[in-house]
């Protein structure tokens, strides 16, 4: 994993990837933020948070490196992924549940770029089964249990007592997509059925990511690594590595806005 981190000396910022991340309105953007700054940290080549136009001065004041594109409708999503630079999009931190969300997240999925859907974006999916047609191989899910349950309600692991596992394979199965199913266990599964496990337990514990908007940060991390030519499950695996490696070298006290601040020290101790 390391020497995949290992960026190129001779390359320049759009080698390493051009990440999307969808936003929401005003006063719903710290997640989206948190999921931007997660994905420059992670090593994308540049980084760019789509957010409706009136939300673009709260995130503005919040924001320097991360750049900003207002999307007021379907049609200046369409355009803005003309841009084939763009190698990897985030939908779901702060996006909102309304018919607009439900729209522009049919669009995104619709251009088949390698996409991670987190939070809102797992509540739309599980509303529409127009929607969930739209999944495709690069695409990721990142749900905790909660969320899990209303996507697969019939996989539930209470229900059916299958082990974590067994059921997020059947779910990557089902969908055609890699499942992330977060937990101090973090399954990650893709439909060939291979699936690998991150454990944070034990002697690699790290209680302190049981904190708010922390899972922001990780679809941040995971859409960074495919911006950057991850393979869907190698994002998705080295992303959750990385996240609790970064929440155990900060310790307790951590919030989510530690989390990216924390990667250089974990590259430094990977030797990149």
């Amino acid at each position: 994993m390391a020497a995949a981190l290992r960026k190129d000396q001779a390359a320049h910022k759009y080698t390493h990837g051009h990440a999307f991340i969808l936003s929401g309105p005003v006063g719903r953007g710290g997640a989206g933020r948190l999921a931007a700054r997660g994905a420059l940290r992670i090593g994308a080549g540049l980084v760019t948070l789509g957010c409706p136009p009136d939300a673009i001065l709260e995130n503005a004041a919040r924001l320097d490196a991360v750049m900003l594109r207002p999307i007021a409708d379907q049609a200046d999503l369409a355009f803005a992924l003309e841009d084939a630079r763009i190698t990897a999009l985030c939908l779901g931190p702060a996006l909102g549940l309304e018919e607009r969300e439900a729209e522009l997240a049919a669009v995104a999925l619709s251009a088949r770029r390698p996409t991670v859907l987190d939070a809102d974006a797992l509540t739309l999916l599980a509303r529409d089964a127009k929607l969930r047609e739209g999944l495709h191989e690069a695409c990721i899910l990142t749900p905790h249990e909660g969320e899990f349950a209303r996507l697969f309600p019939d996989l539930c692991m209470k229900e059916t007592a299958q082990s974590k596992v067994d059921a997020a394979r059947a779910a990557a199965v089902r969908i055609g997509s890699v499942v992330l199913l977060k937990g101090a266990e973090t399954v990650i599964a893709e439909p060939s059925g291979r699936v690998a496990v991150n454990e944070a337990t034990s002697d690699r514990a790290a209680p302190w990511l049981a904190t708010a908007g922390s899972g922001d940060v990780l679809a941040g991390f995971v859409t960074g690594l495919l911006a950057r030519g991850f393979s869907p499950f190698d994002a998705a695996c080295a992303g959750a590595w990385l996240h609790v490696e970064a929440a155990r070298s900060f310790g307790p006290g951590l919030i989510a806005e530690d989390l990216p601040e924390e990667v250089p020290k974990v590259f430094r101790a990977l030797g990149l």
